[in-house]
Parts: structure tokens; C-alpha cells; sequence
């Protein structure tokens, strides 16, 4: 909030509308709910409260079991990159992002069947496919003692080195719905919740709407508590 023209009662006034609703708000909706006349301020308002939410989620590491994947989302492309037409890993319009999910593993005491809960995610917008920034990934976001499920990508072969234990599982429609349930099922969500809410969002922004929509997914049995959390995130943040 520091070195902002907007009084703080604006602000107050949009932590509560981004808290209070998991689609989110556009900073042009956010402009037209707060009556306000300059766009440019109210861009740069919301931008700034999703870097605090980035900021305090990665002053967090994830831990235990550990399901990891990449997905790729779909931001706004240039006309040069349109008019290459790459396709598959760095396919224009499309930009990978690191998935990460704290999972808790059950087993049902009468049937014996085993299922798992999930509880925290950090997603990481990758600039490239390789081993060296997957493994800063997995250095800054999860605790050493972590145990890793993942797919056989030849970009996670030195996983094993910042971790306890990785597990590599090939590829397939069974992996998905089980051992890589969690961060799948985020992926879809994420993906329907940014398109539907921004459209077209370009990739240099993109990690501070993933920012956004994972602040509030870890938070989500906060209730109107979150609404407080979002005023100390924004206070104390840099």
C-alpha cells in the first residue's frame, strides 16, 4: 500500500472483493465495483496485492508427500510467435507452469481402501524444460525430507538429490486420477478460472494471477477470516 494515490480505504474496499469471491476480478471489474475513474491505478493495486499473496505462500515450503507435474496454460502470443507455429513444449501461446501438491495419504480402517486428501499447492511459471530450474524449484518450494511423485519427464532426473525420496511413475490415464490426482485436478481449475475471468493474460503476468488463485485455494476454510489474513499479507508485505 505504500507509495499508492489511492486512499486506503480503496484498498480495504478491494481485499475485500478479491477475499470474498474465489473467481476473482478482472482490474477493469475491480474499477467499475469501486467507481473509480483511472484504470492504470487500479491495475497496479490488484497487481500489487498478488505479489503479497505470492510473497507469503513462498515464505512457505510443502512437505511430506508431494505430487509434482507441469501444466501448460494459455497466455497471449505476439504475432511473430503466432506466425512460427510451434507446437507441443514451447508452443506459442502456451506457457508451462510447475505444479506442486501436499497430499495426505488414507486408508479407510473397515475396507482397507486408500485415498488421499490434499491440503496445500504452489504453482511456478517456468521460463524453460530444464533439470536446472525444475531442481530451484523444488529446492525453494519443498522441504527436504519431501517425498516426490512424479512423471518419467527426463526434466526431473535430479529430483532425488534435493529430496528424500522420488517416486517416477510413467505417463497415464490411471496416474492421473490417482497418483497425480491433486495437481491435475488444480490444473483444470486454474486454467477454467483464469480464462473465464481474464481472457487473454500475457505471460509476463501470469504468475501473479496463479498467485491470486492459490493464495485463496490454500486459505479456502478460512471464510470471512481470509478477508483479515489478506490485510496482514498486504501490510507486511515489501
Amino acid at each position: 500500500m505504500q507509495n499508492s494515490n489511492l486512499p486506503f480505504l480503496v484498498w480495504y474496499r478491494a481485499m475485500f472483493l478479491m477475499s470474498t469471491t474465489k473467481k476473482g476480478f478482472s482490474a477493469k471489474e475491480m474499477q467499475r465495483q469501486l467507481g473509480l475513474k483511472r484504470y492504470e491505478p487500479v491495475w497496479a493495486m490488484v497487481h500489487k496485492l498478488r505479489k503479497a499473496m505470492g510473497d507469503r505462500d513462498a515464505s512457505y515450503t510443502l512437505e511430506g508427500m508431494i505430487e509434482m507435474d507441469e501444466g501448460y496454460f494459455t497466455i497471449e502470443s505476439s504475432e511473430v510467435e503466432q506466425k512460427k507455429g510451434k507446437r507441443g513444449r514451447g508452443a506459442a501461446g502456451k506457457q508451462n507452469v510447475a505444479v506442486m501438491a501436499e497430499s495426505t495419504q488414507l486408508e479407510d480402517p473397515r475396507t482397507g481402501n486408500k485415498s488421499s486428501q490434499v491440503r496445500y499447492f504452489k504453482a511456478k511459471v517456468l521460463q524453460s524444460h530444464q533439470s536446472n530450474e525444475i531442481n530451484e524449484t523444488i529446492e525453494e518450494s519443498l522441504d527436504e525430507k519431501s517425498i516426490v511423485l512424479t512423471d518419467k519427464s527426463t526434466s526431473y532426473v535430479d529430483i532425488a538429490d534435493y529430496v528424500e525420496m522420488h517416486v517416477m511413475e510413467k505417463s497415464s490415464e490411471e496416474s492421473t486420477k490417482e497418483t497425480l490426482k491433486w495437481v491435475h485436478i488444480f490444473i483444470r481449475n486454474a486454467k477454467r478460472n483464469l480464462l473465464g475471468n481474464y481472457h487473454k493474460i500475457k505471460g509476463k503476468y501470469l504468475q501473479a494471477y496463479l498467485n491470486e488463485f492459490v493464495y485463496k485455494l490454500n486459505r479456502r476454510y478460512f471464510g470471512e477470516k481470509l478477508f483479515d489474513r489478506l490485510i496482514i499479507t498486504a501490510i507486511n508485505s515489501n
